[in-house]
């Protein structure tokens, strides 16, 4: 792992015109590049807009412009110097249903890979979206990745399993937290030992900010709920004092439990015990 790596959570403001989120985007990117951002996150959604928010139907959407916003995103990363993880829909042909995605374009404007929501809500996944099927990992810099969207905050083996992918930080895009959703962020951080980027539109922000979450389960900076176009920034370093329990003793010893091995050999010798005590 390297020293450090500094990711930035956008909280964005979604319209439903694809060139106007586009613009925002790159707008956003630049700042996040000028704050000292090697990476910056955002919500799901945020380019394509989300189904039965900015989009009412698939019929007559225009797939072309949502290229060529994504064209110019790219470009403007290779610019800036800077990741970008971009929520949007990404199209299937034309007689399947979107996957709802996360873009990751690198520091050299290069779309490199995509993560497709595995779990989807009762509603996408009957009307409105194609679901994904597999984890998603990307390192930058010695930092290793992960990626879940929205709904997937409550299914606590996805981020167990970005655990044992040896992930050390989740990338996670959403259409809002809630109450529920600000404690569950935090507590798969404290649980699995992992930081958590956070990005949410600016429209549902006063639910739950965009921020980034420390693998003690804290949030180490976050956007202010009014904050329409807002940035927030901390640097993933995994020497920092606040992070030794969690990185070095909690994170090791977890993933040993879960294994089991440290269990068995102390439950032969408890079954040794209990013979000799029949005895």
């Amino acid at each position: 792992m390297a020293e450090t790596f500094t990711i930035a959570a956008a909280q964005s403001t979604i319209t439903p015109d694809i060139a106007e989120n586009g613009r925002h985007i790159r707008m956003l990117i630049d700042q996040a590049a000028q704050a000292g951002a090697d990476l910056v996150l955002f919500p799901e959604g945020a380019l394509s807009g989300y189904a039965k928010s900015q989009i009412r139907t698939w019929s007559g959407f225009d797939w072309p412009l949502l290229r060529r916003e994504l064209d110019l995103i790219c470009a403007q990363c290779a610019e800036s110097g800077i990741y970008a993880v971009i929520g949007s829909a990404h199209p299937l042909g034309e007689t399947n249903r979107p996957h709802n995605s996360l873009y990751i374009i690198s520091d050299k404007g290069v779309l490199e890979t995509r993560y497709d929501k595995r779990r989807l809500s009762h509603t996408e996944v009957t009307g409105w979206y194609t679901p994904g099927f597999e984890p998603v990992t990307f390192e930058i810099a010695g930092f290793r990745f992960g990626l879940a969207v929205c709904i997937e905050m409550q299914f606590p083996e996805l981020f167990m399993e970005y655990e044992a992918l040896g992930v050390d930080c989740v990338l996670f895009s959403s259409y809002g937290l809630g109450l529920a959703g600000n404690v569950l962020i935090q507590a798969h951080a404290t649980s699995n030992c992992l930081w958590f980027g956070v990005s949410v539109p600016a429209t549902e922000a006063a639910a739950g900010a965009s921020g980034i979450v420390g693998p003690d389960g804290q949030w180490i900076d976050r956007c202010r709920p009014e904050d329409k176009a807002g940035i927030a920034a901390a640097r993933l370093d995994a020497s920092d004092e606040r992070f030794t329990i969690a990185l070095e003793k909690a994170r090791p010893w977890r993933r040993a439990a879960r294994e089991g091995d440290i269990y068995e050999e102390r439950r032969v010798a408890s079954s040794r015990s209990a013979d000799r005590r029949r005895f």
